[in-house]
């Protein structure tokens, strides 16, 4: 076979705001693969299917929490791919993979499984749901709420972002357990969503002034926090005693810089329990095999809902990550390469 095109999306520099597509990362279609006779050394030729856009994104572009892309590499985040030839024993052709290293590239040559890990998928869902709700936004709001809510009925908890994968999931998780949620978020089209997902207050941050809504409906037990800034302060001043802190994400500051939050002495004041929540310190062996055996079922069925956004080829990877960055998106962000 002769060599074909092997497009791939570089992190070409860092952002001092938001990410400019085609400056920030660079779409670019000079590398090439010759899918026979590529070299595999032992290892295994993928081909990239489906893509993951997330908030932390910002992040690894300018340093934090979360593994930094390196300049003028390929970025990485997670994804699904299909194996297309294999030196690998069990990783057999046709199998497909999973994980969080998965190159912006249409095919990669893996030197071995490592932090990858082969997926069966539930027939009745597509790729793109283990990236979003069956994926890791899931699995942290799924692990993080069962970890460090100590949820009770009749209790009242607050979500921010509630339309994205994770904050979605939590307010259904929250529903099941018999509390009152109150959720936010940027648009009209999300708050509609919100409210088919049974939020019991549900509004635009951006219209309705969020500390009126938690003065009034509150105050709040738990706060799953997404956003950070100025809307946790509004948290931190309607906490409830003993209320639990679970602190998700804070994509207010990822573009303008952190800010951190003048409000902080309610955590001693009121005695507020804080958790950071992310997946790389989530007991993954406690609950994951829990929400692959319920998860991925209730979503196939409908007793979950799920919205994503799906934006075909390699070369809008830029724009999704400036609308995930900027909340346009209307759901979870997916970058769909190939079908198989």
């Amino acid at each position: 076979m002769p060599s074909i095109q092997n497009a791939r999306v570089l992190f070409n520099s860092v952002p001092k705001g938001f990410p400019v597509p085609g400056e920030t990362t660079v779409y670019d279609t000079t590398p090439t693969i010759d899918l026979d006779t590529v070299s595999l050394n032992g290892g295994f030729l993928i081909k990239t299917l489906v893509l993951s856009v997330d908030p932390y994104f910002r992040v690894a572009m300018g340093g934090g929490s979360h593994p930094g892309f390196t300049l003028g590499s390929p970025i990485a985040g997670f994804g699904v791919a299909v194996v297309v030839r294999s030196e690998t024993p069990g990783v057999e052709v046709g199998r497909h993979v999973y994980g969080h290293t998965i190159l912006h590239q249409e095919y990669i040559v893996v030197p071995e499984l490592g932090a990858l890990q082969l997926m069966e998928r539930h027939p009745n869902l597509p790729w793109s749901v283990y990236l979003g709700a069956a994926g890791m936004p899931g699995q942290t709001a799924y692990m993080g709420w069962k970890e460090y809510s100590s949820a009770k009925a009749g209790e009242v908890v607050f979500v921010t972002a509630g339309a994205g994968s994770v904050g979605s999931m939590v307010i259904q998780l929250a529903k099941k357990d018999g509390l009152k949620v109150i959720t936010s978020a940027g648009s009209e089209e999300k708050v509609k969503f919100l409210r088919s997902l049974g939020g019991d207050v549900v509004f635009n941050y951006k219209t309705t002034d969020t500390r009126m809504i938690l003065k009034k409906e509150g105050p709040i037990d738990i706060y799953w926090d997404n956003v950070g800034g100025d809307i946790l302060e509004a948290a931190l001043e309607n906490a409830a005693v003993h209320a639990r802190f679970l602190q998700c994400g804070s994509i207010s500051g990822y573009n303008s810089g952190q800010e951190s939050s003048k409000m902080f002495h309610h955590i001693n004041g009121k005695a507020l329990h804080v958790h950071g929540v992310i997946m790389a310190h989530l007991p993954l062996m406690k609950y994951l095999p829990e929400f692959y055996t319920t998860i991925p079922p209730q979503l196939a069925s409908g007793e979950l809902k799920y919205t994503e956004e799906v934006t075909r080829g390699l070369d809008k990877v830029g724009d999704v990550i400036l609308s995930v960055q900027k909340g346009t998106n209307t759901a979870k962000g997916i970058v769909l390469v190939a079908y198989e």
